[in-house]
């Protein structure tokens, strides 16, 4: 057994071969940044279910354009696959929460860019959601440097800039990424 904190937990902390699967009840207050910890810091991690509380896992396997769709989406999806496993009713805890569980199953799949490129990716992806419902243009500004810069970003990634943050997926934030870091910044 090892006790340890899934959130500083490191590859080199495990006795034996590196974990393959991951199956567990993650803390609901922390579920979003554990689980995106442990596919970044565990590659070898292939796949995985996990119980969340329902809202999460909606936000985790959410598509672009739906209405929960947002940084944990995309995120997830830089990693994995990810799809609803199916609720998990109030009644099976003792005592009974006031929130709803839902499973997240999970597998990983090529990431859409090195993952060097990931922290910009995840950058754009963060800049694209803190003002959700706003264009690609505004919402952009202060990460490509201006409205005007986000705009010719957006075009030069083959994006709509007046599109919004909610209907790219995450082979377009890599494409927007990868046009604000310039030439080369994909190749390995």
């Amino acid at each position: 057994m090892l006790a340890a904190d899934g959130l500083r937990l490191e590859p080199a902390d495990i006795p034996g071969d590196p974990p393959s699967v991951l199956a567990a009840n993650l803390p609901y207050n922390v579920a979003v940044p554990l689980l995106l910890g442990v596919l970044e810091r565990f590659p070898s991690v292939r796949r995985g279910l996990v119980m969340v509380q329902a809202e999460v896992a909606d936000r985790l396997t959410a598509s672009p354009g739906g209405r929960v769709y947002g940084v944990p989406s995309v995120k997830m999806a830089w990693y994995a696959s990810a799809r609803p496993a199916g609720p998990v009713p109030r009644a099976v805890f003792w005592p009974q929460p006031n929130v709803d569980s839902s499973l997240v199953a999970f597998s990983r799949r090529d990431q859409p860019g090195p993952p060097r490129l990931r922290r910009a990716v995840f950058a754009a992806v963060d800049a694209a959601f803190a003002q959700r419902r706003k264009t690609l243009r505004a919402a952009l500004s202060g990460w490509a440097g201006s409205a005007d810069q986000a705009a010719r970003l957006a075009l030069a990634a083959g994006i709509d800039p007046s599109a919004r943050g909610e209907i790219l997926d995450v082979a377009a934030f890599t494409r927007l990424a990868l046009t604000r870091l310039g030439p080369g910044a994909g190749s390995e």
